[in-house]
C-alpha cells in the first residue's frame, strides 16, 4: 500500500515537564504567533494570530468586523474570557514546548498605546487592523516535551 502522505517518523518515549509561569511567558514571548480561543455563538472559536508580549500581557491586532473585536466591545468592564496558545514543537522529533494562557481580553482604547501597538505589531492580513486587544493572563500553564533518556 502506497500513500502520498508522509509517514510519521518513529519516535522514542517522551516526557512532559511542567513549566513555571515565568518560563512559560518567556517562551510565549519568543515566538510571534499563536492561536486565540474565544466564544462565538456559544461555541469555541480558534483563530491564528500574531502577537507581542508587553509587560506580561499578550497583544494582538484585529479589525472592525472581527468576531473577537465585537465580543470584546460587548463585554462588561471585566472583559471577555479567552485562551491563548503558542508552541514550538518539532513535527518530526515531537520535542518542544506548548504554553496556554487563560485570561480576560479588553480592547485597547488609549490612543497613544494603540498607536504604539500599531507600530510594533504588523498584522498578517492585508486589511485595516485598527484595533488592538490586550489579554491579561490569569492562568498560565505550559509543558516542555523532552526525550526520555534510554
Amino acid at each position: 500500500m502506497t500513500s502520498d502522505q508522509p509517514q510519521p517518523l518513529p519516535t522514542g518515549p517522551r516526557r512532559s515537564v511542567e513549566l513555571d509561569g515565568d518560563e512559560a511567558l518567556r517562551l510565549l514571548g519568543s515566538v510571534s504567533y499563536g492561536r486565540i480561543v474565544f466564544t462565538r455563538h456559544a461555541l469555541p472559536t480558534i483563530r491564528p494570530v500574531n502577537h507581542l508580549l508587553d509587560n506580561g500581557d499578550i497583544i494582538i491586532r484585529t479589525h472592525e468586523g472581527a468576531a473577537l473585536t465585537s465580543r470584546a466591545r460587548q463585554a462588561d468592564g471585566q472583559g471577555v474570557v479567552v485562551a491563548y496558545e503558542a508552541d514550538a514543537i518539532d513535527p518530526h522529533e515531537h520535542l518542544g514546548w506548548s504554553v496556554t494562557v487563560t485570561g480576560y481580553a479588553h480592547l485597547v482604547t488609549e490612543p497613544d498605546e494603540l498607536a504604539r501597538y500599531r507600530e510594533l505589531l504588523n498584522p498578517w492580513a492585508n486589511q485595516a487592523m485598527d484595533y488592538a486587544v490586550r489579554i491579561r493572563p490569569d492562568l498560565i500553564t505550559g509543558i516542555r516535551l523532552t526525550a526520555v533518556d534510554s
